[in-house]
């Protein structure tokens, strides 16, 4: 257990989701490599829009999905993320406070719209995205809570939020707030495309030790240390001071330290409907496990839990409460 007001803090980018099933076929026409994100400007965005028949608009952006779901644990969570004051942007604030996430970052009253994703999912329950950041571009050093973030146990920020410049500098100044205060940094890689944009500055983010925890999944951790062997990935990533975990789908995930590797298989699924947040909650049943002080393994356990309950129904966030869900499978005592 800690001290702090928050277990974990987020700071990412505030979108709304815009989820819908599409087949490969429309993928292959629009060009959008399947299973990756790409950033797209507003009006690609609206075109995209027009295929996108019966679609279920969620808040959504990685960093979010994973407070929420830190909540829904029964975590305490909070949020930085930049909307604008339009209809989008208030309808994303009401939804993360709704999951019981503190969020109070100042909407912009000028500018772009309030940022959207849209999620192609076709038949296999893979998700496609484009993304257009709109305010999410504007997040910045000024919207960093210094005390938010010294009452936080865990930082967490995601990769996406590594393409804005101004939110370079958010990300770097609020870890070097939180390690001033003694608390842990985690980043998520986000996708193996941001990797590969930023492969060089996120080295150095890790060789700075400005990050404690290390999520990516094994596509990610291969393309940061440019190897297809993954045994070979995860050894790069090996360190005394930083907590790696590397995901692996049904496979389950790796944990590792500088002092030793471990494997965690995955939770049984039932039904694959929607992959699109498996990560999201993945990192929200680890940092919740390590905010309860717990060990590597009932993390492991209770980050593979809330991932198969987030890929089982459309959309990233829980449907359900994850902390009574948990309990009743014996994941949490």
């Amino acid at each position: 257990m800690n001290d702090r007001r928050f277990d974990v803090l987020g700071i990412g980018n505030a979108i709304v989701d815009v989820v819908a099933s599409a087949e490969d076929d429309l993928l292959i026409r629009q060009h959008l490599q399947k299973g990756g994100m790409t950033l797209v400007d507003e009006a690609r965005a609206d075109s995209l829009s027009s295929f996108m028949t019966d679609a279920v608009k969620i808040s959504g952006g990685s960093a979010a999905n994973t407070v929420v779901g830190v909540a829904s644990l029964g975590g305490k969570a909070a949020f930085i993320g930049k909307v604008k004051d339009d209809a989008a942007g208030r309808e994303f604030a009401g939804d993360i406070r709704a999951s019981g996430v503190h969020f109070e970052t100042p909407a912009a009253l000028e500018g772009p719209s309030t940022a959207r994703c849209l999620v192609f999912v076709t038949p296999d329950g893979e998700r496609t995205m484009t993304t257009y950041l709109g305010a999410c571009q504007n997040l910045g050093p000024r919207d960093v809570d210094r005390t938010l973030v010294e009452d936080s146990a865990i930082l967490y920020l995601e990769g996406y939020l590594w393409d804005p410049p101004e939110a370079k500098a958010a990300f770097v100044q609020a870890a070097k707030i939180a390690h001033a205060a003694g608390n842990r940094v985690a980043l998520s890689l986000s996708d193996p495309f941001c990797v590969d944009r930023y492969r060089e500055e996120f080295l150095a983010l890790l060789r700075d030790r400005h990050v404690d925890v290390l999520f990516a999944n094994e596509h990610e951790i291969k393309s940061l240390y440019q190897t297809a062997d993954l045994d070979a990935a995860v050894s790069a990533s090996r360190d005394p001071d930083m907590l790696t975990i590397v995901t692996r789908s049904e496979r389950g995930c790796i944990v590792a330290t500088g002092g030793e590797k471990a494997d965690f298989p995955a939770f049984p699924v039932q039904n694959l409907v929607d992959t699109t947040g498996a990560g999201d909650l993945f990192a929200a049943g680890f940092l919740t496990g390590l905010s309860l002080g717990a060990n590597h393994e009932t993390c492991a356990r209770l980050a593979a839990f809330a991932a198969s309950e987030a890929i089982q129904h459309f959309g990233a966030r829980p449907q359900t409460n994850l902390r009574q869900l948990a309990h009743g499978a014996g994941v949490l005592a």
